[in-house]
């Protein structure tokens, strides 16, 4: 199974804004610390806003932050509202009724297994994992030069 490059990229907004200790995070700085375009992201904010997993502030000073803690977002939260299908053969599509083994076969017996299982290590880690297994995840997303650039000057 291959994740899409939004589930990606939901995932990496969310460790971005783990990694900014709660503070508002502008999407041109996410857009910049990845490398990606900014209409990418937005496009990506709608099922993270509408699921819950990230709150949106408008205006001059608006920005995204986690909509609930970092430690109560699973990977596999993130995964079930950005990826449309977890079919992994023909045989978990809804028009299967083509093969006569449908209902007895021991190949979809297995592979809904192995997928209950990926679903399982998914669900047993969070977006506060993903941020602490690295200690310098602020320094390489740029987010501390960033309040350096922001802090009024004494």
């Amino acid at each position: 199974m291959r994740l899409t490059r939004q589930t990606n990229y939901a995932m990496r907004i969310l460790m971005y804004c783990a990694a900014n200790d709660d503070r508002l995070s502008r999407i041109p700085e996410i857009a910049a610390a990845y490398s990606v375009s900014e209409l990418f992201l937005f496009k990506i904010l709608q099922p993270l806003v509408e699921h819950g997993l990230v709150q949106t502030v408008r205006g001059r000073n608006g920005g995204v932050k986690l909509g609930r803690a970092a430690e109560a977002i699973s990977l596999f939260d993130v995964v079930r509202v950005t990826e449309e299908s977890f079919a992994m053969a023909e045989c978990f599509e809804n028009d299967a009724a083509e093969c006569p083994l449908v209902d007895s076969c021991a190949l979809n017996s297995a592979l809904r297994e192995a997928l209950n299982a990926f679903f399982a290590v998914l669900a047993r880690y969070t977006i506060a994992d993903l941020v602490a297994a690295r200690p310098n995840v602020r320094n390489l997303l740029g987010i501390d030069m960033l309040m350096e650039r922001r802090a009024p000057a004494a």
